[in-house]
């Protein structure tokens, strides 16, 4: 009988091996100008390749200037756009890492500023732009009232996320991370609190989950067969009469049958003020229900710190996949310090070596 699977088992998805189970979630940096990666992107993801992750995926990238959170966030919406990302890929690669991409849509939640300045909405005349959504409902007090989008508004961001996905591949990305978590568009078509439409794109959940399966199987249709596939979701809303556990078990059904690999379970993000439960590890009983009952592969993300922690809950088969945000941006070589906490052998890049080499 196998031992079950840890944190340092190598992950077979498709045509793609990561050599663990530990993964940089996206997180925004707010560093671009007009949606270009640049040094500082090729330093911060590829210095948590060089700690030895498994994948690294990059920030919601805006997949066209009104889908972006901030003015500053990274953008994939012209073929400009790839080679700078490309640089990151290509080291991610040679440190052994596997690039993955998140493309994304701020929807109403756009045009904001980075979070340092306050992160309030910006006016036109702060460079600020009209955001869109499924309904005209504001995201809360003082945000603007997003323009509601027609049915060929909606077309028109699909085809940016499939026109995205090809640079994506022609920059070297081996995972697509489609965002329809924490308030941004495709989760706000999800959500009724958010979509109060009355067309084939509201209503029902199989009406509110069309954008999202949508967006999948056009982006599925050009990212080749032997690339995986993920979807970030924010698996509940937290508030009575919002998107709810069971509406994601049911959606997670729907994307593994149109090719979806990996379903990365957040939560909230679609409320102002939601009162969410935080602690430890506080969104992994989402992870292992989808998981469990959609027979899908999940993420676990959210306070995951410990390493015993992350190496227990995939042992368990609560999760398969270790998402890791603020914890990366306190230790980039935290999969290092969990191997030499968990003692099993790792492999560091040969210009840090002598750091790990006991002397004789």
């Amino acid at each position: 009988m196998h031992a079950p699977a840890g944190l340092f088992t190598p992950l077979v998805i498709r045509g793609i091996t990561l050599r663990n189970r530990i993964a940089v979630s996206p997180m925004c940096e707010y560093s671009c100008e007009e949606g270009f990666a640049n040094d500082w992107h090729v330093v911060h993801l590829g210095s948590r390749a060089v700690g030895g992750a498994g994948l690294v995926l990059t920030e919601a990238t805006a997949v066209e200037p009104l889908g972006r959170i901030s003015p500053a966030d990274l953008g994939l919406w012209t073929h400009q756009h790839i080679e700078p990302l490309a640089r990151v890929s290509r080291f991610v690669k040679q440190q052994g890492g596997v690039p993955g991409i998140q493309l994304a849509h701020a929807g109403r939640k756009a045009s904001t500023d980075a979070p340092w300045r306050g992160g309030k909405p910006l006016s036109i005349e702060e460079d600020g732009w009209q955001p869109v959504g499924p309904s005209a409902i504001p995201f809360d007090h003082g945000y603007p009232t997003p323009s509601e989008l027609s049915v060929a508004g909606i077309r028109t961001i699909l085809d940016a996320f499939v026109a995205a996905a090809k640079r994506a591949l022609d920059a070297g990305f081996e995972v697509i991370e489609l965002h329809a978590a924490h308030g941004y568009l495709a989760h706000e078509f999800l959500s009724p609190l958010s979509n109060k439409r009355t067309d084939s794109y509201g209503g029902s959940p199989q009406n509110r989950m069309r954008f999202v399966l949508e967006m999948i199987d056009e982006v599925r249709a050009v990212w080749p067969e032997r690339l995986p596939l993920f979807l970030r979701i924010s698996a509940t809303d937290w508030v009575e009469g919002g998107w709810n556990a069971d509406e994601s078990v049911e959606l997670a059904k729907e994307a593994l049958k149109r090719g979806v690999d990996l379903i990365d379970c957040s939560s909230g993000g679609n409320v102002a003020g939601a009162a969410i439960p935080l602690g430890p590890g506080y969104q992994v009983l989402f992870a292992e229900r989808i998981r469990r009952e959609s027979g899908i592969l999940t993420g676990a993300v959210g306070m995951i710190t410990e390493p015993a922690q992350a190496d227990t809950l995939i042992r368990e088969g609560s999760a398969d996949l270790v998402l890791l945000a603020r914890e990366f941006l306190r230790e980039p070589y935290w999969p290092i310090k969990a191997a030499r906490e968990l003692g099993v052998p790792f492999d560091v890049a040969d210009q840090y070596a002598r750091a790990y080499i006991k002397p004789k």
